[in-house]
């Protein structure tokens, strides 16, 4: 292996998905920031939840907002549904692993939240179980996906998705779409 070659190569694919990116989401990103915009001014909860490295990247963004991104301010109500360890296995063991983010949203969930399933293939069940939870509970239902969006595009309003097939790079415009969003949130809500 040629580390020069391999290190240019994921800087190029990165490069060229980010322009991707760039060109074709700017309406979706902008209907997102808007409808958590509305949510925060309402006094309304955004969720996050998401498997694997979406998960992590759930519970970065949900603390970006609860804490701070750029200057200290008033939280924002945000919440990961995927850092409760007794609530997870218990779900999993009594519902089933693809119950375990429907079931959290069924209890804590209202109308008018906003609910962002964070899936790199969109096809993830446990994702998509918990997107029709979210609309059964009058949320709204935003999806950061990727590879076509898969059947979870179908349930999203906004869907924002990463024009990508491979993983690592669907996840690095995730979390950048994602900290776009708590930078656009901390300004449309006037705490900068």
């Amino acid at each position: 292996m040629n580390l020069d070659t391999f290190f240019d190569s994921q800087f190029n694919e990165h490069a060229t998905l980010l322009a991707a990116t760039r060109a074709s989401l700017r309406q979706p990103f902008v209907r997102l920031v808007e409808v958590c915009t509305e949510a925060g001014s309402a006094g309304r909860t955004i969720v996050f939840f998401g498997n694997g490295g979406s998960a992590a990247d759930a519970q970065h963004l949900a603390a970006e907002l609860t804490v701070r991104y750029v200057r200290n301010r008033r939280p924002i109500a945000a919440l990961a549904l995927t850092t409760d360890t007794s609530v997870l296995t218990a779900i999993g063991n009594d519902f089933g692993f693809e119950r375990v983010f429907a079931r959290q949203i069924e209890a804590v969930c209202r109308p008018g939240d906003v609910c962002i399933g964070i899936s790199t293939s969109g096809r993830s069940e446990n994702v998509v179980q918990g997107l029709n939870a979210a609309r059964g509970r009058g949320c709204v239902a935003a999806g950061l996906l990727g590879s076509g969006g898969g059947p979870a595009a179908a349930l999203c309003d906004p869907a924002l998705i990463v024009p990508s097939a491979t993983t690592a790079r669907v996840q690095e415009m995730h979390i950048l779409l994602g900290q776009m969003l708590c930078g656009a949130l901390e300004q449309a809500l006037g705490l900068v």
